[in-house]
């Protein structure tokens, strides 16, 4: 159903010494860590892939060094992606670590425009939307892959494209939207408005959910034409088109191959059949969440909940009993996020989620809220609490209906991607909340900086956002 209707790659990525693509790609085949993709050139005019793209493994090999790149080093859930980053940024994480470091920075409200996280958010998520264009281009060359090869993995590097741009969006507000891998047009975009970049993310959606499979694994580490309507969802929501959210929440909580599930131990664990699209760590390794969060000897040696979040969830919420570890010591207690429990290496039991089942259940509480339909918000909201282990709501109105809305995606996804500082961001609630906490808070925080580099490298990126 159509509801609606990089930065770059710079110069220097198109004067690197030429690499052969698909003598890399064979090296990366099977190793899901292989980076090295978004890091190569290619020939001048465009990646031809009559070679490249021979076979299905080569493709999926190109697919695998963009998801070991978004899940090492760049968005998701890296040694400081936006879990850690927006969690500091927001009220989730307190930070223990060393001084003049990046997430001291976002904890105290002091990123710069020069700040090398801010550049290379920026840099890293163009970097990756270059190599779903460059995916982009070499299908439509390709005479060897199938006909049904070739558009669902176009289906995969559009829904790739709109994931990345959704996050840059939101982070940095107007940004270029970037389709193509020349640099000669690259280098002199200018930015957009947020409107037409919701736009064309929605367009690309659309087209990725109708060429994209249902179901793609036992492992859902491929995303699908489900997680295409999950991402649309989030999209129309953000962007108050609050009828379109809930059909799209509707096509996802009604497919049959995904579950809520009754148990909230159960729910981050790799086969959870809440999950919709996730990523598998490296080989002999558990997830970055666990690595990062857990610590077992006071005090943090990088990061905290904040104790007030975790005063905020009631009793009896069996989240803040599964989801929440604590250490006691010298007469303080110190909690952490507890989401993903193993650390040890060897076989993984948990992937990095980055769309479950719960947060459309939610995004339709909150657009059937504004649609007017108080009941179903209502069931929806009580869905979530009782798989929580938490008695019905005992709310009728619109406003107390939003409220609880705001405290279940806290108590949901706190430390997830960054979803606790876009929501305060679009709820315009982010100054009421951080300002009595964030002594340096300022209304211009609502974004970052656009990197003071890319701005020196093409004028059009002008003007810097406000603030900075």
């Amino acid at each position: 159903m159509k509801i609606s209707k990089n930065l770059y790659a710079k110069p220097l990525y198109t004067h690197r010494l030429a690499v052969n693509f698909r003598a890399m790609v064979l090296v990366c085949l099977g190793f899901l860590s292989c980076d090295s993709f978004t890091e190569i050139d290619f020939p001048d005019s465009q990646l031809t892939g009559v070679e490249v793209f021979d076979s299905p493994a080569t493709v999926n090999a190109a697919f695998a060094s963009i998801y070991a790149k978004l899940r090492d080093e760049v968005l998701t859930t890296g040694n400081t992606g936006l879990n850690v980053l927006m969690g500091l940024y927001a009220d989730e994480l307190d930070y223990y670590g060393a001084s003049s470091e990046n997430g001291q920075y976002f904890y105290n409200h002091t990123v710069l425009a020069s700040n090398t996280k801010v550049a290379s958010i920026w840099n890293g998520s163009y970097n990756l939307i270059y190599g779903t264009n460059s995916i982009l281009s070499g299908l439509q060359n390709s005479q060897a892959l199938s006909e049904k090869e070739r558009a669902e993995f176009r289906g995969e590097a559009l829904f790739l494209r709109a994931y990345v741009h959704f996050y840059l969006l939101n982070l940095y507000g107007p940004i270029p939207y970037i389709t193509t891998t020349d640099y000669r047009i690259n280098q002199n975009v200018s930015r957009m408005a947020e409107e037409e970049v919701y736009a064309l993310m929605i367009q690309d959606l659309e087209e990725a959910e109708a060429l994209l499979p249902n179901v793609s694994g036992s492992e859902r580490t491929k995303p699908t034409a489900i997680a295409a309507m999950a991402l649309l969802a989030r999209i129309h929501l953000y962007a108050k088109n609050y009828s379109a959210a809930e059909y799209y929440a509707n096509e996802v909580i009604n497919n049959s191959g995904f579950v809520l599930g009754e148990n909230t131990e159960k729910v981050f664990l790799k086969n959870s059949p809440s999950t919709i699209w996730q990523l598998q760590p490296k080989t002999g390794s558990n997830t970055w969440e666990a690595f990062i969060f857990i610590f077992k000897n006071p005090p943090p040696p990088f990061v905290a909940l904040y104790p007030e979040l975790v005063a905020s969830f009631e009793d009896n919420d069996q989240r803040k009993a599964n989801w929440i570890g604590e250490v006691n010591g010298g007469g303080v207690t110190y909690y952490y996020p507890f989401k993903y429990k193993e650390v040890n290496t060897g076989s993984a039991k948990e992937y990095s989620i980055l769309f479950r089942l719960a947060e459309q259940f939610l995004i339709r509480a909150e657009a059937r809220v504004f649609l007017g339909d108080l009941s179903g918000a209502k069931e929806d909201l009580d869905q979530i609490r009782e798989r929580a282990k938490l008695p019905p709501l005992a709310i009728n109105s619109a406003p107390e209906l939003l409220e609880a809305v705001e405290k279940e995606r806290l108590h949901e996804f706190f430390s997830e991607n960054g979803h606790r500082w876009f929501d305060l961001k679009r709820w315009g609630r982010a100054a009421a909340v951080l300002a009595p906490i964030k002594p340096a808070w300022k209304a211009t925080d609502i974004l970052l900086p656009l990197p003071e580099s890319e701005l020196s490298l093409n004028p059009n990126l002008q003007p810097q956002n406000p603030g900075y």
